[in-house]
């Protein structure tokens, strides 16, 4: 995954007060810098961190490694490479470097592990691994690199032939996002002696290695895998152990039936400063796929025997022990918001160390017990600041020209559904919106299905607003932060309650007198497509739609895209079990009924969730003579990253909308 490049370091000069007409407009949409991955010094004086931007000229966000004082002065810039990004930094526990992933040396370069001089120099790749690196952790010691490294395309010193060869496939699952097609190439565990750069293999066969972890003490490394007869075909992620040597025999430590520490969370196993417990992420079972919340849990070393760190029926992520050893550290999501908490390994309790409407998406501990989290809320994207006694202190914020733009505020809202449920959401009303005033009104739906929208920036839904729409979005069942119960309440049972929940927000939008009923429009991606076709099937009040990366036909779809284990958990096979299918599939068989004008879009290459989705709706959409427009985006996987795509992507949103409600004729 690329990460990118940030702004010219700088003096911060005191900002304005937003002009009337300084409105958030398409331009900014991609104009946001996205910054993440924030990891401390040995002495807890700087901090690394990754700053994505777009470099308008090649069309590509790029990353870049930065560099910030605890206090929050002499930020840099560490790297400025425009043709090129680096991400994922840590310093040696000596302090001496900066290791970092980078797919820099042209074209056709992988991605190897780098290492920077702390002190100021030049950087060098010090790895060579042909299929490139996903992965990396430094040992105590700061002398060798645990590497998780793919399988090369062909044997060393064989050239590549004129024509590419037939790709055969054998496996269960074969296709995934941002790979493809799956063959046997694998991804194991090394270990990289930096002083020799020689690479030994510790790990082999048919499954993949993830997330590599040393204990404190150098003797062993923790990294995730799956195993047995076929890996493919379960979700039964469990943590394994083995010395750093050749030849040393691997060790599993959790045994639980379901998913420890799954990579998709990116949720490293945790090492207790003593190297006696490791803290760890864990799902459910296979049938409970992506509804289970995550759970904290702790496995002893030495015995294997695991406990919950914390009986709290909501999701954790990223835990890292704190210095003295007695608490976790780690990410909890509740509804709306998530913030990082601590843990007591004695006893379960949770202590929010932030407060308020906000969201955070990582954060970074010191050896000394200095804390940096990286979050935000609705009037800013990311930021690093430090937790501190009083409260929160800024350290860098790469988003200060937003202080200059007119945002509109974003209210939460609460609300019943059909059956009395309550459910959570958000309102935002235009920008110089006049009380009493009806306005056209977006219905946006989340992906997932079990994510949420909490307190954090929606650059979109600032475009809207500046653009004389308002915005409603709502957590239906199936969302997350509200526990397994509510998330798993739409199982084999897409566009049901769900579309029920979001429908009762336009309700409830109306009622506050800000909707106008009969200038109403919903969009959404990946599950918000799919949503979005659900709904727009069985209600005609929605002048227009935008379904991104969206699907309604799953008998199609089954083999086509990367989701055939889950499929098979959550609504059997389809012909063992054909009314789960059909009733999924209801938007399509039922496409006779939708009148709404529809934009329909999808990236090329998504094996996520394929073109093939939105091309079936939008070949119906068109043979009944429904307004529809087919978007294919070239060359994109289910993230649409270009950033000309996402500016077209936004646009678009905003005409087609236009077209058929309208906006604020004013501006």
């Amino acid at each position: 995954m690329r990460r990118a490049a940030g702004l010219l370091a700088g003096l911060l000069l005191p900002l304005a007060a937003p002009a009337d007409d300084a409105r958030f407009t398409v331009d900014d949409f991609v104009r946001i810098a996205d910054v993440s991955a924030p990891e401390f010094s040995p002495d807890g004086d700087c901090l690394v961190y990754v700053v994505e931007t777009a470099n308008l000229e090649t069309d590509e966000p790029v990353s870049d490694l930065w560099r910030v004082r605890w206090d929050g002065s002499d930020r840099r810039a560490l790297t400025r490479t425009p043709d090129a990004s680096e991400w994922q930094p840590a310093y040696s526990p000596d302090g001496r470097y900066i290791a970092f992933l980078s797919d820099r040396g042209g074209e056709d370069a992988v991605t190897q592990v780098w290492l920077l001089p702390a002190a100021g120099g030049e950087a060098e790749a010090v790895t060579k691994f042909p299929g490139g690196v996903v992965d990396y952790a430094w040992s105590p010691d700061s002398s060798r690199l645990a590497v998780i490294a793919t399988d090369p395309e062909r044997p060393e010193g064989e050239k590549a032939p004129p024509k590419p060869a037939p790709v055969v496939i054998d496996r269960f699952q074969f296709k995934e996002d941002f790979t493809g097609l799956l063959t046997g190439r694998r991804q194991h565990l090394y270990v990289v002696e930096l002083r020799s750069r020689e690479a030994t293999q510790l790990t082999s066969g048919a499954h993949d290695e993830h997330l590599p972890s040393w204990s404190p003490d150098g003797r062993h490394i923790a990294y995730v895998t799956k195993r047995g007869d076929d890996p493919d075909r379960h979700s039964n992620w469990d943590i394994w152990l083995v010395e750093p040597r050749a030849g040393a025999g691997e060790r599993q430590l959790t045994t639980f039936a379901g998913a420890d520490a799954g990579p998709d969370w990116e949720s490293r196993p945790a090492w207790s400063p003593d190297g006696g417990q490791i803290a760890y992420i864990r799902g459910g079972l296979d049938r409970d796929i992506y509804y289970a919340t995550w759970q904290l849990y702790v496995v002893d070393v030495a015995t294997g025997a695991t406990r919950i760190a914390a009986d709290l029926d909501r999701g954790f992520t990223r835990p890292r022990f704190a210095p003295d050893g007695r608490s976790v550290l780690a990410l909890v999501e509740q509804s709306r918001v998530t913030r990082l908490s601590r843990i007591e390994l004695a006893g379960g309790r949770v202590t929010a160390l932030t407060a308020g409407a906000r969201f955070d998406a990582d954060f970074a501990v010191a050896a000394n017990g200095r804390v940096a989290v990286l979050g935000g809320d609705s009037a800013h994207p990311y930021r690093l600041q430090a937790i501190e006694r009083k409260g929160l202190r800024p350290i860098a914020d790469h988003n200060e020209w937003l202080a200059g733009k007119r945002l509109a505020p974003v209210e939460p809202i609460s609300f019943p559904s059909a059956d009395g449920t309550a459910i959570d959401g958000f309102l935002v009303r235009p920008v110089g919106h006049e009380p009493g005033r009806r306005y056209p009104t977006i219905l946006r739906i989340h992906g997932g299905p079990v994510y949420q929208y909490s307190h954090e920036f929606m650059a979109d839904w600032q475009v809207y607003a500046a653009q004389g729409f308002a915005v409603v979005a709502a957590n239906p069942r199936g969302s997350s932060g509200r526990g397994f119960a509510f998330a798993r309440a739409i199982r084999a049972d897409w566009g049901g309650k769900d579309a029920e929940d979001v429908l009762a927000a336009v309700d409830h939008a109306v009622r506050l007198g800000v909707a106008d009923p009969e200038r109403l429009a919903i969009g959404g991606r990946s599950y918000g497509g799919i949503l979005t076709n659900a709904v727009i099937a069985r209600d005609g009040r929605f002048k227009a739609a935008v379904s991104g990366a969206g699907a309604s036909n799953f008998l199609g779809l089954y083999g086509h895209d990367q989701y055939v284990r889950e499929y098979e958990a959550e609504l059997g096979r389809p012909w063992d079990d054909r009314e789960a299918w059909d009733r999924v599939s209801f938007p399509f068989l039922k496409a006779g009924a939708i009148s709404t004008p529809t934009l329909f879009y999808c990236g090329e290459r998504d094996a996520n969730v394929p073109c093939h989705g939105s091309e079936q709706m939008y070949q119906a959409l068109r043979s009944r003579g429904v307004p529809t427009l087919l978007v294919v985006y070239p060359g994109e996987w289910h993230p649409i990253t270009a950033p000309s795509y996402r500016r077209d992507r936004m646009q678009r949103h905003l005409d087609w909308y236009r077209r058929y409600l309208g906006g604020d004729q004013r501006l």
